[in-house]
């Protein structure tokens, strides 16, 4: 096969910048999650952990390790390429894509496309300005994680339905973030139904495409879906480091515990060109960044990992 063109690295090959510290971000509030558990009824909870969002709430039970490092220097082995929704990540000579794509299978959770993604129509009826009043929040502003806890604990004598509004609106700050889609909630269908994988998508690539990596940053978002995106492109690693678990659970973000504290993780990764190469199957062609200076370009398609197969890109439009 020729040598494929491929776009510039951000950082030059063993200039890559040394974590300052951890990376911060805001998802899997702790407080908030034990706040629903205590207020909700177990049927409540249970229907809750089953929903199309309960993959949250899943994750956020096995306790999952946190690597700063891994996620650091992935996010720096990345290739300067042009699509805002896509990142692609050097190892060896084998670029790695993580997209929606790729984010839909890991997590599972609804990522259509629809218009007005960020701006659905939403009438504003009594029962919302009433329940909205009651948690203490306008109409017009979404509630904060500590206004939800405050809600959680003296919701004992409330409805089911605003039981399982407030469980939803702590999925929604505590994983997906933002608060102008919260009214939503009103209709516990739709809520459950939205594209929910899409926005949250969205939330941590914006992020991600805004940061300084050799400064300290804090990430937006459901960033733990990248470390889990980093032990399935990476199987031996993942194996070494990601406590892999029995029975490949579904869907693949609950396929590992995660594991902290190493400091070891960029060269674990440069090792992986051999190992990784070794599982592939075929290459895939196929037209991936979209601009004339990015003439050839390819997929992975990996044979351990069927689940995980790179298809063709999907276009995505924010409106």
């Amino acid at each position: 096969m020729d040598s494929l063109e491929l776009p510039k690295r951000i950082f030059t090959l063993g200039e890559e910048p040394f974590p300052i510290k951890s990376i911060a971000y805001h998802t899997d509030d702790s407080k908030l999650f034990s706040a629903v558990r205590d207020a909700l009824h177990d049927d409540e909870y249970e229907e809750l952990k089953e929903s199309r969002l309960g993959v949250f709430l899943k994750f956020k039970e096995m306790d999952f390790g946190w690597a700063s490092r891994l996620v650091h220097y992935m996010l720096c082995f990345q290739l300067n390429i042009k699509k805002k929704y896509e990142l692609w990540s050097l190892v060896g000579a084998d670029p790695l894509r993580f997209s929606l794509i790729e984010f839909e299978q890991l997590t599972g959770l609804n990522c259509e496309y629809i218009e007005h993604l960020e701006n659905p129509r939403c009438e504003v009826i009594n029962e919302m300005a009433s329940f909205w009043e009651r948690i203490g929040v306008s109409v017009d502003a979404g509630p904060s994680s500590e206004q939800i806890i405050r809600a959680l604990k003296r919701c004992q004598e409330w409805s089911r339905d605003d039981h399982m509004r407030l469980g939803y609106l702590a999925i929604f700050s505590g994983f997906i973030e933002g608060r102008n889609l919260a009214r939503l909630v009103m209709d516990l269908e739709r809520f459950e139904n939205y594209p929910w994988g899409r926005v949250a998508f969205k939330v941590l690539m914006d992020s991600l495409r805004a940061k300084d990596f050799t400064k300290s940053y804090t990430v937006d978002g459901f960033i733990q879906v990248f470390q889990v995106w980093i032990y399935h492109a990476l199987p031996e690693l993942g194996a070494n480091y990601g406590n892999p678990l029995p029975n490949r659970p579904s869907p693949p973000l609950l396929a590992f515990k995660g594991g902290k504290g190493y400091k070891c993780f960029k060269d674990a990764i440069s090792r992986q060109v051999i190992i990784f190469l070794s599982h592939l199957n075929k290459f895939l062609m196929c037209r991936t960044f979209g601009q004339k200076e990015h003439s050839r370009s390819f997929d992975i398609i990996i044979n351990k990992f069927p689940r995980m197969i790179f298809h063709q890109p999907l276009s995505i439009n924010y409106r």
